[in-house]
Formats: structure tokens, sequence, C-alpha cells
């Protein structure tokens, strides 16, 4: 079934309900301090911070969107680019487009001109809709992008290279487009994180998007009664499709601008959000808050959050032992995924599962797993080899490069280029992505492990671990440390600490310093090669 009917579905059966919120605390009423402050505020003072419609409403500005695109010549199989910051518009603009047949093609909201031009011809887009936040990084290349593409601005004051899409959609119809889909019939294209070098364009059909909301839901059961607040940016699989599982059961959500740890614990209370997913930097954050008596959690109403989730990364286990211990109540779960398997769930820990926090799980729903060698040939239990992922929701393939997709999809098997290995128990743990893997002095050494046991230590807020040239062993590690607000710390510290871990796994360099993440929460460790990997290292080591 096409992901288009769930929200005609919803629609139908929850038209009056709330199906999407929008909270910008960047003009935040300064009443709004606790829950009960906040029910006590007039609408009118909250309509520019709080924003919301109904399903009914949703469901008709898809639709209102879809016919003006009709309108203007987008035909089946046609692509349409989003580069917006999340907002009440986003999802309506993307389900219109899949109306009309099209593609949707979110687009990272870091990218500079040049990717968003490189993105656009790759994918072979055909309208652009933007934001206010893009003006200028759009008007960089309107002349050539603008030649063969209809821009679509959404926001108050349209640039004159654009056409207002208010405008635009305010007397198209609100009747569902009468355009047929089948499951097989291509839906999105996502790019890749670019950790890795320029993104690639990953093709998706409607059966893998609805295999999405169906595996999400299974593994975190969702109810009509559950709100998800949706913090992660909605141009990428991990937000989306986790959000998908909401969707499905026509459950409300919040989508909210900000990351700061009062911002995010504020907006459960008010909002009264059950589920919860978090990138490993905001879960951080959020404790350090409460260690620094910044946050007091009995200040807010939080009794109703039920699940706590992270996704996107490894999970240092000291970090949830921290989770469980302030939050005793809560359930926890990691997900495991790639844009090339329609996001979270491929692999999943389970609520059941905490005494197995660091692993990422098992197959999810719907989903086969194995672990190779270079060969391609399972490896035994415990041995580390690279992770495949079978099921409905890998990629059709990387978009105009056939020499890529059949590199990464074998006998319908997605190479996923992460390490892994798999405990006695089924249990599978990642043990570092494969070009990330260190060979120092003939070891194979896995930064996740290193960094996941210098993470431990109390002063440390992150680290990662790379390779770094070396005349005697080829490659060294080089552990770069951010260290907590307000403590100091010294590479002796670190050394001693660090005692207890075999000698070759030790970190030879140590840098303080902040750590890069992308918006998704991924270390963007070549920026850090970049960095640290040259001839000047020894004078920039042990800094602190």
């Amino acid at each position: 079934m096409p992901i288009t009917e769930i929200l005609e579905q919803n629609a139908s059966k929850y038209g009056n309900d709330i199906a999407l919120v929008e909270i910008n605390p960047d003009i935040q009423d300064t009443r709004r301090v606790t829950w009960k402050e906040y029910e006590l505020i007039e609408p009118e003072h909250t309509s520019h911070y709080r924003r919301e419609i109904t399903w009914s409403v949703f469901n008709e500005k898809a639709n209102r969107f879809a016919n003006m695109l009709l309108s203007r010549g987008v035909n089946k199989g046609d692509k349409v680019g989003i580069l917006l910051m999340n907002c009440l518009e986003w999802l309506p603009i993307y389900f219109g487009a899949l109306k009309t047949g099209a593609l949707a093609v979110p687009l990272n909201f870091r990218y500079s001109s040049d990717e968003i031009e490189y993105c656009l011809n790759l994918a072979e887009v055909d309208v652009l809709v933007f934001g206010p936040e893009f003006i200028g990084r759009v008007e960089e290349i309107a002349d050539v992008i603008s030649k063969n593409r209809l821009l679509i601005y959404v926001g108050d004051n349209c640039p004159s290279f654009a056409e207002d899409y208010s405008s635009l959609t305010a007397d198209c119809s609100s009747q569902t487009p009468d355009i047929t889909l089948t499951d097989e019939d291509d839906a999105a294209i996502y790019f890749s994180s670019g950790t890795t070098g320029f993104p690639k364009a990953i093709l998706h059909n409607h059966e893998s998007l609805m295999h999405s909301c169906k595996v999400e839901q299974n593994h975190h059961g969702q109810t009509k009664d559950d709100i998800f607040l949706c913090i992660p940016p909605l141009y990428h699989t991990g937000a989306k499709m986790h959000w998908f599982g909401s969707f499905l059961v026509g459950a409300k959500s919040v989508l909210l601008k900000g990351t700061k740890p009062k911002t995010i614990i504020e907006a459960v209370s008010n909002e009264k959000c059950t589920i919860v997913w978090l990138l490993v930097p905001w879960a951080q954050d959020i404790l350090d808050a409460i260690d620094r008596g910044d946050i007091n959690p009995d200040d807010y109403e939080l009794s109703q959050w039920r699940l706590m989730h992270i996704g996107a990364q490894p999970v240092p286990p000291s970090l949830i032992a921290r989770w469980k211990e302030r939050f005793p109540n809560h359930d926890y779960d990691t997900n495991y995924g790639l844009s090339e398997s329609i996001g979270p769930g491929a692999v999943h820990l389970g609520v059941e599962n905490t005494h197995k926090v660091g692993a990422i799980g098992k197959a999810g729903y719907g989903w086969m797993t194995k672990i190779v060698d270079e060969e391609g040939k399972e490896v035994a239990r415990g041995e580390v080899g690279e992770l495949c992922l079978k099921g409905p929701g890998v990629m059709t393939c990387y978009y105009n490069d056939p020499a890529a997709t059949a590199e990464t999809i074998k006998d319908g098997w997605l190479f996923t280029g992460d390490m892994a290995t798999e405990d006695e128990d089924g249990f599978i743990f990642l043990v570092d992505r494969k070009k990330d893997v260190v060979i120092s002095g003939g070891e194979n050494l896995y930064p996740v492990q290193i960094e996941n046991y210098v993470r431990a230590y109390p002063k440390v807020k992150d680290v990662a671990v790379i390779g770094v040239p070396d005349a005697r062993l080829g490659e060294a590690t080089l552990a770069v440390i951010e260290i907590k607000e307000g403590m100091e710390c010294t590479r002796e510290e670190i050394d001693e600490f660090c005692l207890k871990l075999p000698r070759y796994k030790r970190p030879k360099h140590v840098v303080f310093a902040d750590i890069p993440r992308n918006p998704t929460g991924k270390i963007e460790k070549p920026k850090l090669r970049e960095i640290y990997g040259g001839s000047s290292l020894v004078a920039k080591q042990n800094r602190g």
C-alpha cells in the first residue's frame, strides 16, 4: 500500500485531532516555565511560538500542494527537492509531492550552495522548495538552477528569483489527486550523510516507506494516545522514519526547533510527550545540565514520558547507565539502520534487553542480518566482519550510480560498511566503520571500543578516535577528547584511566578539543583526519 493512503485514512478517522505541533523556542513567551503556567497562557500569546494542524488540514495542505504541482506540469517520476528547517509545512509538502507520483528529495540543511547544486543535478530535481534560512545559498546559484527548475519559497517576503508557496497553493483544490500509485513506484531520494565524501542519492520505493512505518510501530508500540517529540531534522531518515510509527496510528507529534537541554525538557513537559528520540550528544547534555543543577526534573511534568530511544551512532553503555539512574522508569531502546535501509530499525535492541546495552540488538521486524568476511562468507560468532542487511526496506539503488549500487547490494543483501560481531546470545555489537579501522603494528584496532572506554571517565563529555600516520607502526591512535563544561583534564589523567586497557589499545596521542558531529549526531571523522592527520600532529598532541 502506498504510504499516502495512511494520510488519507488518518484524515478520515481522526480529522479534527491534532496531527502536528511546531514549537519554536527562539520566540518563546517568557512566562512559559512550567507545565502549570503553560496551560494558563492565552492562545493569542502563543501563535508564533506554537503552531499546530489537524490531520484533516494536514491532508488538505498536501492535496493543495500536489494539485499545484500537477498544474505546473510536474508528473509521475519527477523530483521535488525539499530544503526546509523543521516546520509545519515540511511534511504536507513531502506528502503532496508523493501524491502526484513524484519523488520527494529532502536536502541537508547544512549543504553549501555548491552541494545544493550538486545534489539537485545528481537527483535530477525538477522543483526546489526552500525556506528563509536558505535564501542566500539559493540566490548564489539561482541563475543556474532556475533555468530548468521551479523554485518555490516557503515563508514571508518571497525573494524575486522564486515563487511564493502560499500564493501558489491558496486557490488549489484540496481534493486528493487522481493518481494511481503502487508499492513498486519510486517514492523518495535521500542522500547519504556525506561522512565518507560527497553524498550519494539513495532511491526508495513506496514499499520501503511503508515497511519503515511497520518496523517503527512494531518496535515501540505507538498507540493513538502517544505523543512523539521529534527533534532531529526531517530531511534525515532517522527523524522521519521514527515519526512514521506515530503516523501509522494517527498519534500526535511535536516538531521542536532547538536542542538545548532545557528546551527539550520543557517541550516534553508542556506537550505531555511520551516518546523522545535523542542523539547521544543531546542525552549527554541533558544529564550534564541536571548534574550542574541547571535543570531540576521535579519542576516539570515528566511522569508520562515512557520511552527514550537513541540511534544514528554507537551508544556508550556508561551514558545509558547514567540515564537509568536519573530516569529509572523510562524504557530504553536503540535502533540501527542506514539511509540505504530506509533508516532505523534494521537492527533493534528492544526495551526488554537493557542488560545488553552496548549492543545494537538483533535483526529488526521483517529484516535479516549476517556478518561476513572479505570474501562474503559468514564469520563465526565472536569474530569481526562486515554487517549485511536484507529486507523490504533495502534501497532500490544509488540513483544514476550502477557501479556503487553493485558494490553495495549483492544478491539482495545490503553491505553496510560497518564492522560488527555477534555474541553467544545472537546480539550484534558494532566495532566500527570498515574505513575507520586503525591498523597499528599489524593489529586491527576498532575506535568505537576505545571511545566507549574513554567516554566513561567522569570528566569526558565526548571522544573520537582516529588513525594517524606513524613511521614505525604504520598508524597510531589519536583520541580527540571534549571535556565537560567547567572541568579541566590533563593527558596524565587520561593515561592513568586507560591503564586497564591492553597496551596496544591505549591512545598513543591525545588532543583536547571539540568533537564535530553532523546534524544526525555522527562524528565527522574525515574532518578530524583533515585537522590532525598531518605532520603537525606532534605539535598538537597532549594539549589540555
